[in-house]
């Protein structure tokens, strides 16, 4: 059985500050037309990130074969090392000359709040990349990247009877409803969060329900609270998993997503993939940076089966 996955999404450098106080305490509500703000920060690291690169990371760790797709820039190399020293593939990112790879500026206050700013630099030109260059494949997924790299992907994928997770993360404000619609449509597993679902549902004027009546199955991840995972006109609840320590909760979704993919290669329920998310999820969320935490197969398996019981993969 293959367990390779094509993973077209980004890959960027994460550059994460932490502010040591709260954004409220700074930010006047009636002043809001005219931010001018500054958060002194005095704790800065450099991260690999990127969806793309964070879910091949961790899929690595579960054990599957990640094909990430994407476009990099000339200062790609330290990213490269990084991937062929955790033994990812790397024969389908494609360096664009005289471009960055993108980068992502992040500050984080002491409550987890975020504000971001993104760079999408080389990751423009990732349709360059089609979906057949990662060879045969397990599943698939197609996440936060360049527009028109999104909208072809997910049509490759479709149409090559790959079983594939969409998951449009903050792209979704990239799309008009109708354009929305037309990739979920083609997607046999939508993924989002409480609020991506929120989004979507403004944007094309559907409910959940409906929503969950044009996909095979669609999962909406509840931070803390754990996620659904609907199917069949039916919703199940997937409990959290406690964390040991919350550091840092950038990346988090990306390691859930790493659970669905091994699921899907496995041809096992995605309710098991969502249990086996969570618990990447808190692993990862105990250690700072979104490719720094190192469980062993032993430990992903111990926690889940004291979660959840019997380890099915």
């Amino acid at each position: 059985m293959t367990l390779r996955a094509a993973i077209a999404a980004s890959m960027a450098y994460d550059t994460i500050m932490v502010f040591e106080g709260q954004f409220t305490d700074h930010i006047l509500p009636d002043q809001i037309h005219k931010i001018n703000l500054s958060f002194l920060s005095p704790r800065m690291r450099r991260e690999y990130g990127g969806c793309a690169g964070n879910i091949a990371y961790n899929y690595k760790l579960v054990g599957g074969d990640p094909v990430p797709i994407g476009m990099v820039g000339d200062d790609f190399g330290p990213y490269l090392e990084h991937c062929q020293r955790h033994g990812i593939d790397a024969s389908c990112l494609q360096q664009a000359p005289d471009a960055y790879t993108a980068q992502c500026f992040i500050v984080t206050d002491l409550h987890n709040n975020q504000l971001a700013g993104f760079h999408p630099g080389a990751m423009g030109q990732s349709a360059q990349i089609p979906v057949s260059q990662a060879g045969k494949v397990a599943c698939g997924l197609v996440g936060p990247d360049a527009k028109d790299a999104m909208q072809l992907h997910t049509q490759q994928m479709a149409a090559a009877g790959i079983p594939f997770i969409l998951d449009p993360g903050q792209n979704i404000l990239l799309f008009s409803g109708p354009e929305l619609l037309a990739l979920v449509d083609q997607a046999p597993v939508l993924v989002c969060n409480d609020y991506e679902a929120e989004l979507i549902a403004d944007k094309t004027g559907l409910s959940l329900d409906q929503l969950a009546a044009r996909v095979q199955t669609l999962i909406v991840t509840r931070g803390a609270e754990g996620s659904w995972v609907h199917q069949g006109g039916q919703r199940q609840a997937v409990a959290p998993v406690r964390a040991a320590d919350v550091k840092d909760p950038t990346g988090c979704g990306d390691a859930y997503r790493a659970g669905l993919l091994l699921a899907l290669a496995k041809g096992l329920p995605l309710l098991q993939g969502a249990q086996l998310g969570s618990v990447l999820g808190a692993i990862k969320i105990a250690v700072q940076g979104c490719q720094n935490h190192r469980p062993t197969p032993a430990e992903i398996r111990a926690a889940f089966e004291a979660h959840y019981g019997r380890w099915p993969f």
